[in-house]
């Protein structure tokens, strides 16, 4: 039987670069885990064993430290350092004919000395991870920023009641509830010239606003208000990727102890649990194209 070689893709994953600006004072610092991804006219690397074409996977790791120096204007944004660094595989080494570069931010916060903020001194926030993937090809460029692990809580306004009912069924309904989800969120810009931070922020703001601010019937109903306040505060956004895991929390039966739980005490159990998933697009909005990750890898 003759078989044929499909799609392939290699590269460098989670190279970690931190940059510190010392241009300024106060000192600026990028935290950055950088994942790489080409793909290209690297047939004979597969089929023979002949490396000729092949950029070493080393390669593109001190691409990624070198360009942390070089182009230290575009590293202080994830999304403007990864298209300088998708733009290079692409444009700079002939056999690359699509790269994808994903860039996990970790945030920092200035440290206070003496009541007032320290010019050199940080504290990582581990309240979430900035994201941003940017895939370059054929001189066009998709910029999809995001965030991972930002983790918030509702200790009421929220219910969840007359869903389908077999005999396999055993939740009650309720109309008052916890409900939590760790928030991985994707939104895909329809330019790559935006002010990335302000826009970041922007739709940051607007997630958390949405799941505070809104009466949740489902996690369903709330992802969906979540996805169009991101697009109605960032106007270049044209569509909203949201991942929301139900972080159940169930209240502990304590009767045998003489004690009325009114809902105060809960059992927060990690595993198994819903995982609720949906896109929000503008409408009119043009075809992601390869803006979001496949799903081979990423």
């Amino acid at each position: 039987m003759a078989h044929q070689l499909g799609h392939t893709q290699y590269g460098k994953a989670e190279t970690r670069v931190v940059r510190v600006y010392r241009d300024t004072d106060p000192h600026e610092i990028v935290d950055y885990n950088v994942s790489a991804a080409l793909t290209g006219d690297f047939t004979d690397t597969h089929l023979t064993g002949d490396n000729a074409k092949v950029l070493t996977t080393d390669a593109v790791k001190n691409t990624v430290n070198a360009y942390a120096l070089e182009h230290g204007d575009a590293a202080r944004q994830p999304e403007s350092f990864g298209l300088a660094l998708a733009r290079h595989f692409v444009e700079d080494v002939p056999q690359v004919t699509r790269a994808r570069v994903r860039v996990e931010a970790s945030p920092w916060l200035r440290l206070a000395s003496g009541g007032a903020p320290n010019p050199h001194a940080f504290v990582r926030a581990g309240q979430y991870t900035r994201t941003a993937t940017v895939t370059y090809a054929d001189g066009c460029a998709w910029v999809v920023s995001g965030l991972r692990d930002l983790t918030v809580l509702k200790s009421t306004d929220s219910e969840f009641a007359g869903f389908y009912r077999e005999r396999y069924t055993t939740l009650q309904p309720t109309d008052d509830r916890v409900m939590a989800t760790s928030v991985t969120a994707q939104w895909w810009h329809t330019g790559d010239g935006a002010d990335w931070a302000g826009a970041f922020d922007g739709a940051r703001a607007a997630l958390c606003e949405a799941f505070a601010a809104s009466h949740s019937r489902a996690l369903q109903q709330t992802l969906f208000e979540m996805g169009c306040a991101v697009l109605d505060a960032v106007p270049g956004v044209a569509e909203v990727r949201l991942s929301l895991p139900n972080r159940h929390h169930f209240p502990v039966d304590l009767s045998p102890f003489g004690l009325d739980n009114r809902n105060e005490v809960f059992h927060a159990d990690d595993r198994p649990y819903g995982l609720i998933e949906g896109t929000v697009r503008r409408e009119g909005a043009p075809d992601p194209g390869p803006a979001f990750d496949p799903g081979q890898g990423w």
